[in-house]
């Protein structure tokens, strides 16, 4: 393996998709190009890759990584739908389901519950603007309250913070980054494409053409004056088991199985991200203090995905045939006498 190359052989060029068509500055680009980062260095097949949208702006997103790989493009909010069908009939498949603010907590929000009460094994990235750049920059249901539009409108709806709905309903994996951190984003992206289950993050992500001004709480320059980093991310792919072991409060270095090194900082006790609920007062804190949490906020790791507690074979649906789907005799009979 060289530098130039990952696990499988493959250059970065091969994880890169169509030009895009968004405008120049937007956070939506930045996000495509840490995902291309983080497929290139995870090795992900582009053959088992499947990408899912539904409509918005960050719906084309899907469109400009990984050219060699399966999509689909749905109806406003059904994207969901969409990724559990692709998770459930392949469940070798790798899902990545990209959507926006508007597509997942307003018109998608019925359908965003049930992924995440399902844990369905996908990632879900929320491009996360506060408004509805599509159509022309109307305030989204994520928008803060007291947030200025820019044409001087002001919100006075309270926001539906994405991650706090995601740990509601119990979802295994709740993060939040800023398109600008590509840091901590790479990191966060790694870890949710390799955990098993419902993996959401929220990134902000400006709209530079209608909400990227004063008075805008998702703006490149607000975020980064009230951005409130939670940990220091790094993600080590378990390829072959790493391990390490050093006290918190330091910092240690460690090889990967590509040649690179990445340096590891282990925190106290300031944040564990196995607490839900302590996950839950976090966000609530940092909003009245006007910060913008950032980082790995939840994980369960134990909690089943759907597919598994659902018992569905490792086999594709697709691949069986009538013989494997249709009970036999002896079983049609046996089941028939349990209603005798």
């Amino acid at each position: 393996m060289s530098a130039t190359l990952n696990r499988l052989g493959l250059p970065r060029e091969v994880y890169k998709g169509a030009a895009s068509t968004l405008c120049a500055g937007c956070g939506h680009n930045s996000i495509t190009n840490h995902l291309v980062k983080a497929l290139f260095e995870l090795g992900v097949e582009p053959s088992r890759l499947v990408k899912m949208s539904g409509i918005g702006c960050s719906s084309k997103t899907p469109a400009y990584f990984v050219s060699q790989s399966h999509g689909f493009n749905g109806v406003h909010g059904r994207m969901p739908a969409l990724a559990t069908g692709a998770n459930l009939a392949h469940r070798g498949l790798v899902v990545i389901g990209i959507s926006g603010d508007g597509d997942s907590i307003a018109i998608g929000l019925g359908q965003y519950l049930h992924l995440m009460r399902r844990n369905v094994d996908c990632t879900y990235v929320i491009e996360d603007n506060g408004i509805y750049g599509l159509t022309k920059g109307q305030f989204s249901a994520t928008a803060d309250i007291g947030s200025v539009q820019k044409r001087g409108q002001i919100n006075t709806y309270l926001p539906i913070d994405p991650c706090q709905v995601a740990l509601a309903v119990g979802c295994s994996f709740v993060a939040r980054s800023f398109s600008g951190d590509g840091k901590q984003l790479v990191p966060l992206l790694k870890a949710a494409i390799a955990h098993r289950g419902t993996a959401v993050l929220d990134v902000i992500s400006p709209c530079v053409a209608f909400n990227d001004h004063d008075g805008s709480t998702k703006s490149y320059a607000y975020v980064k004056e009230h951005e409130e980093q939670i940990q220091d991310l790094s993600f080590i792919p378990y390829f072959e088991e790493i391990q390490v072991d050093y006290e918190p409060g330091t910092t240690a270095d460690v090889r990967l199985h590509d040649g690179s090194h990445l340096v590891l900082h282990k925190l106290g006790p300031e944040h564990d991200p196995t607490d839900r609920m302590g996950a839950m007062r976090l966000i609530e804190q940092s909003r009245q203090q006007g910060q913008l949490l950032t980082g790995l906020l939840y994980i369960d790791e134990e909690m089943e995905d759907f597919a598994s507690r659902e018992h569905l074979p490792q086999q594709p649906l697709r691949d069986l045939d009538e013989a494997a789907l249709r009970p036999s005799r002896e079983q049609f009979e046996r089941l028939m006498a349990e209603f005798a």
